[in-house]
């Protein structure tokens, strides 16, 4: 296998802007204030502290009060997206709705559980509702209620899209008619560069079937380990019920609200200032090499570029050759809830330094080109 060089394929923060010193003061005082905590079990919330700081996060985003005791710490976001579908699962073969294209870690979970997921096409706005209400017609004749929707509303992964706010009033207003509950990952909301920030759905309305997951690990750090769940009673008791693993990490989460205690914000910016340079950057070389025959998306948020490439590409060549000579991205099959083998691939940036990027986007482009088996023109003009 050749020497990794420009590694596109994981989606992981800045490395250049961890705030080290930063921690070390904050982990510091923190030891110093745990006492008998750390020699205790946290409970099913976790640390009241970082509970606190991330209601101040979401109360800050979104304009509107947030408990601390609606917020359950997770071991990233990822245990909150398990959790959450064990608690709403009565039975392998459940059916659930999510995006057509979602992320890998949430669809080999739903696999794990066995749950029948049903993709719904997605468009520049996110998921596309009208196709979603024809689905949901569908499955209430074959007598089959979905469990629940699971939705990246922000910054979608992979696309990149964002649900504006007339959708998002759309898709609550479908989802309590059918009586579903919707799970709203919502873990790269404050990786933001430019536009609007439109409001998370558990803003938008109190009820308790309203589900919103988040994570540390974009705006801090993937190694954290931190995400978790906020959900209004009597769905909260609901989701701790399932939980079997005593509580989050106290020693992480108390160190992180150490350095948060004065909010996110000053961080994000920092770290989100440095991303946006590196999107630019992929998006100026993208431009460069590949506009005659690919079309990707523009991102406003998020660490992820999704680019459709032409239908005649040997799929399993291209990326066979492009590992070879360095570079690594994952395939549109990666993200497709059915297994599809669809010619699309994702571009992460934010884990790159500048020349990485520079010089790996053109490296990516002649494997491409190399791998197509015609030279006509492709017929696409958008990603969908």
């Amino acid at each position: 296998m050749s020497e990794l060089l420009y590694d596109f394929g994981s989606g992981r923060a800045d490395p250049y802007t961890f705030p080290t010193q930063a921690l070390k003061r904050a982990a510091e005082k923190a030891i110093d204030k745990l006492a008998d905590a750390l020699a205790d079990y946290p409970g099913g919330l976790g640390h009241l502290g970082m509970r606190q700081s991330m209601a101040r996060r979401e109360s800050d985003r979104e304009g509107i009060p947030v408990d601390p005791d609606h917020i359950v710490l997770t071991n990233g976001s990822m245990q909150a997206v398990t959790l959450t579908a064990q608690a709403l699962q009565e039975a392998p073969g459940d059916t659930v709705i999510l995006e057509e294209y979602s992320y890998p870690g949430t669809l080999a979970a739903y696999r794990s559980l066995k749950l029948d997921m049903q993709g719904i096409p997605l468009d520049e706005h996110g998921m596309r509702l009208d196709a979603l209400e024809d689905r949901l017609v569908k499955l209430e004749q074959e007598g089959r209620r979905p469990k629940f929707i699971y939705a990246i509303s922000t910054y979608q992964n992979p696309s990149g899209f964002v649900m504006p706010k007339t959708n998002r009033l759309a898709l609550i207003e479908l989802a309590a008619r059918y009586e579903i509950p919707v799970v709203e990952d919502n873990c790269y909301a404050d990786v933001h560069y430019e536009g609007p920030v439109e409001p998370a759905l558990y803003a938008l309305s109190d009820d308790p079937n309203q589900i919103y997951l988040c994570s540390l690990s974009k705006i801090l750090g993937p190694g954290v380990r931190l995400g978790y769940l906020l959900a209004r009673p009597p769905m909260l008791e609901r989701i701790v019920a399932s939980r079997h693993d005593a509580g989050s990490n106290t020693l992480a989460a108390a160190i992180v609200a150490e350095f948060y205690e004065d909010g996110i914000w000053d961080h994000a910016t920092y770290t989100n200032t440095a991303l946006k340079i590196k999107r630019d950057l992929t998006l100026e070389k993208l431009a460069e090499e590949l506009t005659d025959i690919c079309v990707w998306s523009k991102p406003v948020g998020g660490l992820f570029i999704w680019v459709r490439i032409p239908d005649d590409i040997d799929r399993k060549k291209l990326y066979e050759l492009a590992e070879s000579r360095g570079v690594k991205y994952l395939p549109g099959i990666s993200f497709h809830y059915a297994n599809k083998n669809v010619p699309y691939l994702r571009l992460a940036f934010g884990h790159l330094n500048e020349t990485q990027i520079g010089e790996g986007i053109p490296v990516l482009a002649r494997c491409i080109r190399e791998t197509r088996t015609s030279n006509e023109r492709p017929d696409f003009t958008a990603l969908f």
